[in-house]
């Protein structure tokens, strides 16, 4: 008789493979995606090594999914703002405020998403992610030029400028050297510098008229 798999195992695989991406999630949001090793992870799952290629066939295929659901997280808490209420130009300001702000206290987490180097299986995520969060910013344009709030032509395009300018602003702020900087108690911007400049560029490139609080 042909084996067959039980509901219980499969629940407890389950299980267990969620256990091993949210501990694979602790590891990154600790030290990045560097830190993300099969060893150190089977340690901390209490598990073997060997164990892990169970539930995923190498380490790029456990980070693309890891990163994908980071970056989800993040995406869903932009949509709920962007797509809330309040004029078209305060949810542009409200979402990128909020972006920037768990951007800031994630900082290591945010960086490896944002620009730590990578396997290719991450990239092509991060890669799908940044037309997910330009998707949101298509929306929001597409309603705030309806309303005459925004000047903008090629929606697509100021979209991806969005996404370009978020991470731009952000990469250096959270970069190792601004934060190694910043714990040595050396000048280096913050949260709400940051967050400001962001935030009024932004607004300017789609033609907002200031303020829009």
């Amino acid at each position: 008789m042909a084996y067959r798999i039980t509901e219980a195992r499969l629940d407890r695989d389950q299980t267990l493979r969620q256990r091993i991406l949210d501990c694979a999630l602790q590891r990154v949001a600790g030290g990045g995606f560097a830190a993300l090793t099969m060893q150190a992870l089977a340690e901390d799952v209490g598990i073997a090594t060997g164990s892990l290629y169970r539930h995923f066939h190498n380490k790029g295929e456990l980070a693309a999914e890891v990163f994908a659901s980071a970056s989800q997280g993040e995406v869903d808490a932009l949509a709920a703002v962007l797509r809330g209420s309040g004029s078209a130009a305060q949810r542009l300001r409200q979402g990128l405020e909020q972006f920037a702000a768990r951007a800031w206290h994630s900082r290591r987490l945010a960086f490896a998403l944002i620009a730590e180097p990578v396997e290719p299986e991450v990239d092509e995520q991060r890669l799908l992610y940044r037309e997910a969060y330009a998707e949101l910013f298509i929306d929001l344009l597409e309603e705030g030029v309806r309303r005459g709030e925004f000047r903008v032509e090629q929606l697509g395009l100021a979209a991806a400028c969005l996404v370009g300018a978020i991470a731009e602003a952000l990469v250096g702020p959270l970069s190792p050297p601004a934060r190694a900087a910043r714990a040595a108690g050396h000048p280096a911007l913050e949260l709400e510098q940051v967050s400001a400049s962001l935030v009024t560029f932004c607004l300017r490139a789609v033609g907002a008229e200031e303020p829009c609080r």
